[in-house]
């Protein structure tokens, strides 16, 4: 798992945690795991939150300290996403199956995410993020 600076975003706004889960629309208790690092928060919800937050999900992960305002975005557009992953993984010189191996992922699931059939997981793009030295803001159009 990850560190993220959910707690110290929060606090700058001063919020509760209720209030934030509220505008999300989800549990208090799903939003206090997220923060304390006990789940992982579903890519969805990351761009959710940067869109709350008005700053980057890199930051917002804490893969940077770059602290960057965004734009909102509120459709994701599956097919860029997919274009870029496939983007990194040409770059990487990697095959849908070694790529899948490294995530530990099966190729299906990256080929469907390539497609811009799916949104990718957000474990796996953390760590594809990571391996490619890529944002993952890039890696979702926000930047």
């Amino acid at each position: 798992m990850y560190n993220n600076r959910l707690e110290e975003l929060k606090e700058e706004k001063n919020l509760k945690s209720k209030q934030i889960a509220n505008i999300l629309g989800i549990a208090e208790s799903t939003y206090s795991e997220w923060e304390r690092n006990k789940i992982p928060i579903p890519t969805r919800r990351l761009i959710q939150l940067s869109n709350f937050y008005e700053v980057n999900i890199d930051y917002i992960l804490n893969l940077s300290n770059k602290k960057k305002h965004t734009n909102k975005i509120e459709n994701i557009d599956l097919i860029l996403i997919g274009k870029k992953l496939k983007e990194i993984r040409g770059n990487l010189n990697l095959s849908l199956r070694e790529l899948g191996k490294i995530l530990n992922t099966s190729f299906s699931s990256l080929a469907s995410y390539e497609r811009g059939e799916r949104l990718i997981q957000s474990d796996i793009l953390i760590n594809l993020s990571k391996i490619s030295n890529t944002s993952i803001d890039y890696i979702l159009g926000r930047e």
